[in-house]
């Protein structure tokens, strides 16, 4: 309703053209008017709430979804050039490929320009099924893929459906070779460990002009990874970084070693003897639907916050 209040107070004032008075509150919403990146979302792959979960971290939600609790997704607008990519397709994609639509309104197409998967795990490509015959029948929108996520793509169904359809247009990615997508954007992946049972796993570092990007949305442990970590911290100015369980406390239905994650006390044990200002860069994103730190008011949130950290919210918006 309140969102409502601009044009009807623009027709109180004698508006006769309903359709102005909506322009003119559209105008009033936070659109970038440069190249910009935008949380879409911060959850682990299946969501919160978490199926099958009965717990107190998902049973308020069940009667009363939280609307902000969406799966890691990032989108990325280009307004000189008209230009939005995604990066990983979730289950939420639907909605968030609506959102990233209104932060470049100029752009009319309902898919982006470009979506980047991370790996064949159910939270970052499954999206993809929305393009499909039984939903919107998309026509060659441009999927990057690094060599085994393109070969499982085009080889199992029904993703394979997805190809032969031309639904989609599966671009390729190598490991630490730049993309250009634009005079304002570039995209490296780079690999990293997890568990690959279908595909390898990646990163991404997003160039804007002003600005860099380090997204790590999943990774088994920080010390597995050929790079290190606060190097490529000092590298940046904005780091997305997995942040599945805050501490292995909160896990204890299943055998942690199964899902392994750096969690966010690891995380800023390793971080702890970065000057702030390197600190300041980090946020953590991809949390279980355990991880207290979804809610902003938990001690757990306050603590990585006084440490210097931050934590990736729905539609947080960073000028690259």
């Amino acid at each position: 309703m309140k969102k409502l209040f601009p044009v009807i107070f623009a027709c109180l004032l004698g508006c006769k053209d309903v359709d102005k008075a909506i322009t003119k509150a559209v105008k009033i919403q936070n659109v970038p008017s440069k190249t910009s990146l935008i949380v879409l979302g911060n959850v682990q792959d299946a969501g919160s709430p978490h199926i099958a979960c009965i717990k107190e971290c998902c049973r308020e939600l069940f009667q009363n979804p939280d609307d902000t609790r969406k799966v890691v997704s990032l989108g990325v607008i280009d307004p000189e050039n008209n230009k939005k990519y995604l990066f990983d397709a979730t289950p939420d994609m639907p909605e968030q490929l609506k959102i990233l639509k209104n932060y470049l309104p100029k752009n009319t197409n309902e898919t982006a320009d470009g979506i980047f998967l991370t790996h064949a795990h159910i939270g970052h490509y499954t999206g993809l099924m929305y393009l499909g015959t039984e939903a919107m029948g998309a026509s060659d929108v441009n999927v990057f893929a690094m060599p085994v996520m393109d070969s499982y793509l085009r080889n199992n169904g029904p993703w394979s459906q997805l190809v032969e359809n031309q639904n989609i247009s599966l671009q390729s990615l190598n490991n630490k070779q730049e993309i250009s997508l634009t005079s304002n954007l570039s995209v490296i992946p780079f690999l990293v460990p997890h568990r690959d049972e279908y595909s390898e796993t990646v990163g991404y570092k997003i160039i804007g002009p002003n600005k860099t990007v380090l997204f790590i949305p999943d990774i088994d442990k920080w010390y597995k990874w050929e790079s290190n970590i606060i190097d490529k911290i000092r590298e940046v100015d904005y780091a997305f970084l997995d942040a599945g369980f805050f501490s292995e406390e909160e896990i204890d239905n299943r055998d942690i070693s199964e899902i392994p994650h750096p969690t966010v006390l690891e995380s800023m044990e390793l971080f702890d003897k970065l000057p702030a200002h390197e600190k300041n860069k980090v946020w953590f994103i991809h949390m279980n639907h355990t991880n207290p730190m979804l809610n902003p008011e938990s001690e757990q949130s306050k603590l990585v916050i006084s440490n210097g950290y931050h934590i990736a919210r729905f539609k947080n918006i960073f000028e690259l």
